[in-house]
């Protein structure tokens, strides 16, 4: 799998703004008075104890940079889901863009995400979602093209296989083949198309109070919208196949072990 290839700034940006702001004070209070305290033997440690008061403020205030930056991509992504209108305005959007809206959408419904950047445009694992103890690896597809063939489907496959997760899903702005959609069929795979991305977004917009979950705190949240047959978490899903194929409905976290559902109203 891809990794970013950034500095330790750049790491730390893409944690939630208050982890940042924690480390920020847990650093400052170890420089200012935690070291100072310490009697250190080594004449090059025990220097470093002395210098530390004069640093805690610079380094502390360094660490706080990237939680600015992170607040202010947390607000801009939340924005960017909000400004959608349509499976127009979607396909308008950057290959970025959409891997950003697809990643908020997701962290809405309670998942924590982890942007990976290892895609890009042409490839490969863009999302990782973690809750209630499901791993899904999500590539993210906004060609500008009809549909999404099975090569596509089956990479990912074989990425979740080896990376031990619990599923993939492809989502794109179009639509998939029919060979995509068969090689998907009795796997745990999820394709989901423009259209019905589209209707998801729609869908958390107008519930904005009860699926904008602080994605590090999901796992420990309440579960409001319980599996009717193991009482798992619901998550939103589309139909694949089928009469309702392109809906929207809840579906069982605990997937593929229990099957419950309930429709997307609910």
């Amino acid at each position: 799998m891809a990794k970013r290839n950034g500095s330790i700034l750049d790491d730390l940006a893409l944690l939630a703004w208050w982890v940042n702001v924690v480390l920020a004070v847990i650093v400052y209070l170890s420089l200012k008075y935690w070291m100072p305290a310490i009697k250190f033997q080594n004449p090059f440690y025990a220097g470093t104890a002395k210098a530390a008061p004069g640093l805690a403020p610079f380094l502390a205030g360094i660490i706080l940079l990237p939680a600015a930056i992170s607040a202010f991509n947390s607000w801009r992504k939340g924005q960017l889901l909000e400004k959608q209108k349509s499976i127009g305005s979607i396909k308008s959007i950057t290959w970025l863009e959409f891997e950003e809206l697809v990643g908020e959408a997701y962290r809405r419904q309670g998942y924590r995400v982890t942007e990976t950047g290892g895609g890009g445009a042409d490839g490969g694992v863009d999302l990782i979602l973690r809750k209630n103890g499901e791993h899904l690896l999500v590539q993210c597809k906004n060609w500008r093209m009809d549909k999404v063939g099975v090569k596509v489907v089956r990479e990912l496959y074989g990425v979740v296989a080896a990376e031990g997760a619990t599923g993939g899903v492809v989502i794109c702005s179009g639509t998939f083949t029919q060979e995509a959609r068969d090689f998907a069929r009795g796997r745990p795979m999820e394709l989901i198309e423009g259209t019905a991305l589209a209707r998801m977004v729609e869908e958390l917009k107008k519930k904005p109070s009860s699926v904008n979950v602080n994605p590090i705190l999901a796992d420990s949240q309440p579960t409001v919208n319980n599996c009717p047959l193991c009482g798992s978490e619901m998550v939103l899903r589309t139909a694949k196949k089928g009469p309702k194929a392109g809906e929207n409905f809840w579906g069982c976290s605990a997937f593929p072990k229990c099957r419950g559902k309930k429709p997307h109203y609910v």
